[in-house]
């Protein structure tokens, strides 16, 4: 029976693969110049693939492997291109992600974090922060209110929010028999909405130069790009609710889907993931070494670290004298504009590399541990990041090739082709930009191409509405927030987001089973963001009805459908 099953996923990659190769038949224009139908093969392959195969690795390499075919179909043929489609899947794609700067410094920060926390499981710890949270992780549900609550603390970035409190709250979440696929949501699902929204966070950089590229495109409006964010925040649905929602599903303590069955396999039997005989093989070596007494300031010192480490690497690389005495400034506008300037992943290194120090030197100097025992507990843990880097490598060849196939403009051009009321612009930015996030894994990258694309368009849209200025300005901010929030909402149900990978991977759950899982409760609060909230919000009504108005709906639907794990 197992022989049939992979028989016929290799039958079905093999299907797809054929697939992607029908523009050399069809004589197809060239993709690699003209955005084509084709474009959206290859995060079609790696969405499908992964969701039948439930296997990562595979999946994101036919996924490069179709794009790198239908680019070399025009030039070399079938069956030549796909020679050379499969040579470049390694000495063009791979390479090209790998020799990224950022990407090297995201690698590296995830070894470091994976070091350092390695480190604090073997010198007792991380058992400290654990015996410290048990006096008000008493339950799975103040286990919970203890990790969303963390996800909001550590706002400042998205990486440092998952790979922080994941590590820091698996073990408290495994004892108290909540799931590693809730553990996941909870996560991943307070890293972006949070730092998507906040004032001073690595994200506000990109933020305001991608809305700044658009403005300039616009000309007329006499704004600058952090006054359009500041006004744009409030109309970011998705991200508010997202971090209301959970807060809904924690006091109710019911879930529903896929969810709720990871969480009844967990409070019934104990088995927080599917995966966890072999995960508590594989991360035997993080035990505690016999004889020592768990403290929980060996692991709350380095984490301390890591987080001042990161803000004053974010304020060093984004100084800025002249701003700093510029005194037309608030204080508030000075910080953010200078975490805007700064390097986010500079500071993230600088953060993780001081913590790893810190932790090393409460490891030796009170005689926990040696000094060999230390440096093997921080290999261990760098080892353990490899299958995450993998992973990352692969989605960021991916995302990669989508670029080049201009997979996000053809999807972009083709939704904006759509003609419907100005009023409707915000819901279908917000539409369009999940879509595009989904298919290439990167809210940042989707809010590169569509800020420059659908500012200006929407801008001329909405002044071809004849609406006053007053509901253009507010049309228009609604807009900047779609595309942000949609961008957010379409990585969070993308099974080749690298957040989504980083969440799977600190809260050592298995990833298919984190998308799976997450998803349904993502489009959720999609649905309600456009149908409840964006909708009605472009014709003028309230803020102050639409929120709360949202949070019946969500208590109602929990209440209708919501089931409790214990029963």
């Amino acid at each position: 029976m197992k022989s049939k099953r992979i028989t016929g996923f290799t039958a079905l990659a093999v299907v797809v693969l054929l697939f992607s190769s029908f523009p050399a038949l069809a004589n197809a224009p060239q993709i690699a110049n003209e955005t084509s139908v084709w474009s959206v093969v290859p995060p079609l392959v790696a969405i499908v693939m992964a969701l039948v195969l439930r296997e990562v690795y595979l999946s994101l390499l036919l996924a490069v492997l179709s794009g790198a075919w239908i680019l070399a179909v025009d030039d070399h043929g079938l069956f030549n291109g796909l020679i050379i489609g499969l040579l470049r899947v390694i000495d063009t794609y791979t390479m090209k992600a790998l020799f990224d700067k950022d990407h090297l410094s995201v690698i590296v920060f995830s070894m470091l974090i994976g070091g350092m926390v390695a480190l604090l499981s073997r010198n007792g710890g991380m058992q400290g922060v654990v015996h410290y949270l048990t006096r008000w992780a008493k339950d799975a549900r103040s286990g919970q209110w203890v990790t969303w609550l963390l996800g909001i603390v550590i706002f400042f970035d998205d990486y440092a929010n998952t790979l922080l409190v994941g590590n820091t709250m698996r073990p408290v979440t495994d004892r108290l028999r909540i799931s590693r696929a809730k553990l996941a949501y909870l996560v991943d699902a307070t890293a972006a909405p949070v730092a998507s929204v906040a004032f001073i966070s690595t994200w506000i950089g990109a933020e305001l130069g991608y809305i700044q590229g658009g403005l300039d495109k616009i000309g007329e409006l006499n704004l600058s790009a952090y006054q359009v964010f500041i006004a744009s925040v409030p109309y970011s649905f998705y991200a508010w609710l997202t971090i209301a929602f959970m807060a809904i599903l924690i006091y109710r303590q019911r879930d529903f889907g896929p969810m709720l069955t990871s969480e009844r396999r967990a409070r019934l039997d104990g088995a927080v993931n599917p995966s966890e005989t072999a995960i508590q093989e594989a991360n035997s070596e993080f035990d505690m070494k016999a004889g020592i007494t768990p403290k929980a300031y060996r692991a709350i010192l380095p984490f301390l670290t890591v987080v001042g480490g990161v803000v004053v690497g974010l304020i060093a690389t984004g100084w800025d004298t002249a701003l700093w005495s510029d005194s037309s400034k608030s204080l508030l506008v000075k910080i953010s504009e200078i975490v805007g300037r700064a390097d986010s992943f500079k500071a993230l290194l600088y953060g993780s590399f001081a913590g790893c120090c810190v932790a090393l030197m409460l490891s030796i100097h009170p005689r926990n541990l040696t000094l060999n025992e230390s440096m093997d507990a921080l290999v261990h843990g760098f080892k353990t990041m490899l299958p995450a880097s993998l992973i990352l490598v692969l989605a960021w060849a991916l995302a990669s090739l989508t670029e080049e196939m201009h997979t996000a403009d053809f999807i972009s051009r083709a939704l904006v082709s759509l003609e419907w009321s100005a009023r409707l612009l915000p819901a279908l930015a917000f539409v369009m930009a999940g879509l595009v996030a989904f298919s290439t894994g990167t809210s940042w990258g989707t809010m590169a191409i569509l800020y420059p694309l659908l500012l200006p368009a929407g801008w001329e849209w909405i002044g071809q509405a004849g609406v006053t200025p007053e509901t253009s300005l507010m049309l228009f901010y609604q807009l900047v927030s779609a595309v942000l929030a949609g961008s957010v909402l379409g990585d969070h149900c993308s099974p080749i987001s690298d957040t989504t990978i980083m969440s799977s991977l600190a809260s050592s759950c298995n990833h298919l089973e984190h998308v799976r899982t997450q998803m349904p409760y993502a489009m959720l609060v999609g649905l309600v963001s456009i149908f409840v909230c964006s909708i009605p919000a472009a014709y003028g009504v309230s803020l102050w009805i639409l929120y709360p108005l949202s949070l019946a709906l969500f208590w109602w639907i929990l209440g209708r459908w919501g089931k409790r794990a214990e029963a």
